[in-house]
């Protein structure tokens, strides 16, 4: 059925994230991507101006927005599971194309060519050492906030992201782990007051 595309993405709100563990900060897909979109459009634009590679930061954002609306119709299979062997990976990864060909399915056709790409295909592809990137760059700050929560259920997963994130050969991966994660550990305080 076309035209129910965006009550699905409005729905993104009602599947949480990290179901395993006791969280103090809930968290929803729907928050988790705008995060992931806002870091991927940052990674896009060190790209750009910081290594001078040719790179659409808003191409960026758009992709990282929408890679995790499949999980609308799979729910989020927690990545103990997900990562456990390569033959549940690969029939996880079918059951996500087959999602996404799904909500495309709910567009009018005259537009669906407009998100196919953001979706599946060649866009995603070309972008999606970024867009894993900034969701694993989210997940090490809903680590972060966690743990100044008091909420230890998350260093483990904090110390192993953190780990993969160093080891990550894209250069815009360490930029951001220099520039801009250390802030995360401020308070609202130690981070300063917008001044007129």
């Amino acid at each position: 059925m076309s035209d129910n595309f965006f009550a699905y993405i409005s729905r993104m709100r009602y599947i949480g994230r990290w179901s395993l563990m006791r969280n103090a900060l809930p968290e929803n897909i729907q928050e988790h991507s705008h995060m992931a979109a806002v870091i991927a459009h940052a990674l896009g634009v060190i790209r750009r101006d910081v290594y001078h590679i040719p790179c659409d930061p808003n191409e960026c954002a758009a992709v990282a927005l929408y890679h995790d609306c499949s999980e609308i119709l799979t729910g989020d299979l927690p990545t103990p599971i997900k990562y456990h062997s390569p033959e549940i990976m690969g029939a996880y990864k079918q059951v996500e194309e087959l999602a996404c060909q799904k909500l495309l399915a709910t567009l009018p056709e005259e537009i669906r060519g407009a998100y196919e790409p953001l979706l599946t295909g060649e866009t995603q592809e070309r972008l999606h050492d970024l867009v894993k990137a900034a969701d694993k760059l989210s997940a090490y700050i809903k680590c972060i906030e966690e743990r100044k929560t008091g909420n230890d259920e998350f260093l483990s997963a904090e110390k192993q992201t953190r780990a993969i994130l160093e080891a990550s050969p894209l250069p815009e991966v360490q930029y951001f782990l220099e520039h801009f994660i250390p802030a995360f550990e401020l308070t609202l305080d130690e981070l300063g007051t917008i001044e007129e």
